[in-house]
């Protein structure tokens, strides 16, 4: 069986072969926010997540006019079809692709595998910087709620027991034996993760080159963690928020998840809480 969603993907093949196309604009999002300089796609656009897919005043998503200024300056029209890809198999690249779901510019792609998978496969890198004419994209309306968790929705899933809280962070995180994978710094006072919540890492979404992996070996991952037996809402969390994104994808847009919502705020913001009840050890 095939994606609930294929269209939301596209291969490493496709974007070679489309990436000059009229219309269409590449974007690359990587952790590693150094790595667009050293070499990225002809013709993409870099995103930096720290300063430009967060406001750091506010420790939230851009606002309206900050996303409107950030597609502006890409060159993206309420039209343009927007490829994303980056580095860790994507994390960012989805976490752009969420942002711009909430903001409803939905004409949205993942490029499968992303940036390794481009490169193991010997497809050309170039290192100066894409040069686009500027758009006036519109400050959108409103934002799609749905699709994003703030911690009263936690606090409510909590207490109501019916939403399937899904923590994709790696193991040791989840039992709490560190706070935050090495060399990040993002991070939290306490190490463990939410009561109730079930470890799927998001790692064991993906293929060995990076790519999701087919459809029914994710869904036997998720319905063996029970996560999408039922038909219950689904929050995903992480660290940050990125890792999450990725397995907000992988269950919206593969497995056709209808109720599910990445907490951006994650573990950088529970593990901080004052009195937010945590847990420790395995579920």
């Amino acid at each position: 069986m095939g994606y609930a969603h294929p269209e939301a993907l596209v291969s490493t093949e496709w974007v070679a072969q489309h990436r000059n196309d009229p219309g269409l604009r590449l974007i690359e999002v990587d952790v590693d926010t150094t790595a667009y300089d050293s070499g990225h796609l002809s013709g993409a656009v870099g995103w930096n997540w720290q300063s430009q897919l967060n406001d750091r005043v506010r420790r939230d998503i851009p606002d309206k006019k900050a996303f409107a200024a950030l597609l502006s300056e890409a060159g993206v029209t309420p039209k343009t079809t927007v490829i994303l890809y980056g580095d860790n198999n994507n994390w960012f690249a989805a976490f752009a692709f969420w942002l711009l779901q909430l903001y409803g510019h939905t004409n949205a792609k993942l490029m499968d595998g992303g940036r390794a998978k481009w490169v193991a496969e010997g497809r050309p890198l170039v290192t100066e910087r894409t040069s686009v004419r500027a758009t006036v994209y519109p400050v959108p309306t409103k934002l799609n709620g749905s699709l994003r968790a703030k911690r009263p929705d936690v606090e409510k899933a909590l207490k109501a027991k019916k939403t399937v809280l899904v923590d994709v962070r790696s193991k040791p995180e989840f039992v709490g034996e560190i706070i935050a994978p090495p060399g990040m710094t993002e991070t939290a006072q306490r190490a463990g993760h939410i009561p109730g919540a079930k470890n799927i890492p998001w790692s064991q979404a993906v293929a060995p080159d990076g790519s999701f992996k087919p459809f029914e070996e994710l869904q036997q991952l998720y319905k063996g963690a029970k996560a999408i037996d039922g038909g219950n809402e689904i929050i995903a969390y992480c660290r940050i928020g990125e890792r999450s994104s990725h397995t907000w994808f992988a269950l919206k847009y593969l497995l056709g998840v209808k109720k599910v919502r990445n907490y951006d705020g994650s573990w950088t913001e529970w593990g901080n809480l004052v009195g937010a009840p945590i847990a420790k050890g395995a579920e």
